[in-house]
């Protein structure tokens, strides 16, 4: 039988493929699959975002130049230990309350599912591995799910081999260095990890059972989307797809999916002018800054945060200090001291268009992914003060496998010791003028060369999106 279209009358083109995203309430697991929703449009798919109302103001503004559908759930209430109206991590009043907040979301379930049941047929779902849930909603209507942590492969791929060897378990010290195994040139301690690893796990808690849930759907998910690319962990990479389920798709670094028009001008916070015109009249003295950040989660102690200021201030470098509300309270002075040099902001700020501007030669961070990545991609060498989750495994990473940064000296030499000012000043002048700042500030310009060219078109990360988009949408392995 012949074709029923005439050559005058070309057949209609196929249905337009449409992809879910569920990020986790949280800015740093939120933004990457924000970046992730443009590349997966420039691919003329069609997007829709879930989140809450709270946090839909951010998700608005961030995608309001693209044809991304944004659908709110309400968010549990009544929720033990979380206060009314508290709807992303960074509010909650302490990080010990995290696992309550993840938990309490499995109570959105129902309101998603109604959603997803009236929403044109959905290719496939990307959602946080926090979200864990969400697997049983996808198997309910056929959905692939894939799952996003935001760790590096290098991060898991530590996190499986010392969990599979009990390696955590045997050394009396938490400082002692431990050989890991199918990497024998790393060698991590008990205090790389959190505490539940290198603890005989209660069954019966909830953090190990949150913990479990996640894991177990991650591994019967379609596969885990990695904002990483194959060039900067390759080993990692592809052990993770040797000896893990489900297949790992290093996608990234998503960050620069984010136009440079965009980063520069319509997403700017209120007091991004401000931020910039200080920068511009450094840049015009010639002075190199020192971006000083540690994300929106860690509790940093009073004592901690004094020793801080006074190692900033006595390093005698130009930095620009972003500190959280709740932590703002200085030593008296110290701002009036340091204004001819320093500037300290206690609001969000546009991270990568700080980082992007040519004035920032040095970044003090936490060493989560995204702010690695973010430097990363804008040149910028690392001095890494790890606080908790992968963050510690992140700085290994960072300074000892890419040797892309250095790492804030600790008073007992522990990787979660106490910095004293001294201390603090030293490795900042190292950083910022040293012979070891220049070799890692030489290197971190290779590797943002090999970042740029894996998200060109042909580049590893491209072509691993297009596998990913092709298996998803056409593939014959659905969730376990």
């Amino acid at each position: 039988m012949g074709s029923i279209y005439s050559e005058s009358s070309p057949p209609p083109p196929p249905l337009q493929q449409h992809v879910v995203l569920f990020p986790f309430m949280s800015k740093g697991h939120t933004i990457p699959l924000l970046h992730l929703a443009r590349l997966l449009l420039n691919r003329n798919l069609s997007v829709t975002v879930f989140t809450t109302p709270a946090n839909r103001p951010f998700i608005a503004h961030s995608l309001a130049d693209t044809k991304a559908s944004i659908i709110d759930l309400p968010f549990p209430e009544n929720v033990p230990d979380i206060p009314t109206g508290i709807e992303s991590t960074e509010k909650l009043p302490s990080m010990s309350l995290f696992n309550s907040f993840g938990t309490a979301t499995k109570h959105m379930q129902a309101d998603f599912e109604r959603e997803l049941q009236s929403l044109p047929k959905v290719s496939f779902m990307v959602s946080d591995g926090f979200l864990w849930w969400t697997l049983d909603s996808a198997s309910k209507f056929g959905i692939p799910r894939l799952v996003f942590f935001g760790m590096c492969s290098y991060a898991s791929s530590l996190g499986k081999v010392v969990g599979e060897n009990r390696l955590l378990h045997g050394p009396e010290s938490e400082n002692e260095l431990i050989t890991v195994p199918k990497f024998p040139w790393i060698k991590i301690t008990k205090n790389d990890f959190d505490p539940i690893m290198s603890k005989e796990p209660d069954p019966k808690s909830k953090d190990f059972e949150f913990l479990m849930n996640c894991v177990i759907t991650m591994a019967r998910s379609f596969g885990l989307v990695v904002n990483s690319f194959y060039e900067l962990e390759p080993v990692f990479v592809d052990y993770c797809n040797r000896e893990s389920q489900p297949k790992a798709y290093p996608v990234g670094p998503l960050c620069l999916a984010e136009p440079k028009s965009k980063v520069e001008n319509s997403s700017r916070p209120d007091n991004m002018p401000a931020l910039v015109r200080w920068l511009d009249q450094k840049l015009q003295q010639g002075s190199s800054v020192l971006y000083v950040a540690f994300g929106s989660q860690a509790d940093i102690s009073p004592e901690q945060l004094k020793e801080i200021a006074t190692g900033l201030e006595e390093s005698n470098v130009n930095f620009l200090w972003v500190i959280r509300k709740k932590e703002s309270e200085l030593s008296d002075g110290f701002e009036e001291r340091v204004k001819d040099r320093g500037m300290v902001v206690r609001d969000w700020v546009d991270q990568r268009e700080i980082l992007m501007h040519e004035s920032v030669n040095g970044f003090l961070s936490h060493c989560g992914w995204n702010s690695v990545l973010e430097s990363i991609c804008a040149e910028v060498p690392i001095l890494g003060w790890p606080m908790m989750a992968d963050q510690h495994l992140n700085t290994r990473m960072v300074v000892e496998e890419i040797k892309v940064g250095l790492r804030v000296e600790t008073c007992d030499g522990s990787v979660r010791g106490f910095v004293k000012w001294e201390g603090l000043k030293k490795v900042v002048k190292e950083l910022m003028e040293g012979d070891k700042g220049k070799e890692v500030r030489k290197k971190v310009k290779e590797v943002a060369e090999m970042a740029k060219k894996a998200m060109e078109e042909g580049g590893s990360s491209w072509c691993t999106l297009n596998t990913l988009i092709d298996e998803a949408c056409n593939g014959n392995v659905s969730n376990r």
